[in-house]
């Protein structure tokens, strides 16, 4: 799996706003917390409001804050906002790719695959993250030193 820059942005933003308590943040002060470029996070942020994850107000006592509660916000729903789906081929959807002869059986692995990053990535939320409390399972396989290897 490859996560562009967009997303680890977006993911260390939400994250930031989640452990923020619900007050307003500052585009300026979630980029310095982050080291985010500044113009490349307003974007991230446009996307995120878009997707209905985070609210904002314009203003001295602006700034963003997340719509739903860090609880109710998976890392596959800010991924999904800032990068689209979460596993493609040649930016297809999975089950709308097919080979033919011996590489037929890439779109089963292709598949799973995507079930695999769902079972991780929607069962982490905002709050998990902030908290540093991770789920049993992730830490379960980020404790295993065949994760680590290369």
């Amino acid at each position: 799996m490859r996560l562009s820059a967009r997303v680890d942005y977006a993911l260390r933003a939400a994250a930031e706003l989640a452990a923020a308590s619900g007050g307003p943040v500052t585009a300026e002060q979630l980029a310095r917390a982050q080291a985010i470029p500044g113009k490349f996070l307003e974007n991230i942020l446009t996307q995120l409001r878009r997707a209905g994850l985070v609210r904002s107000q314009r203003g001295p006592v602006g700034g963003y804050w997340l719509a739903r509660s860090p609880a109710d916000i998976s890392l596959a729903d800010v991924i999904r906002a800032v990068d689209g789906p979460l596993a493609n081929v040649r930016g297809e959807r999975p089950e709308h790719v097919g080979y033919e002869g011996a590489a037929r059986s890439l779109q089963q692995v292709w598949i799973a695959l995507r079930a695999s990053e769902r079972s991780i990535l929607e069962s982490v939320t905002l709050e998990d993250v902030s908290s540093g409390k991770l789920p049993p399972t992730v830490r379960t396989l980020s404790e295993d030193p065949d994760a680590w290897a290369s």
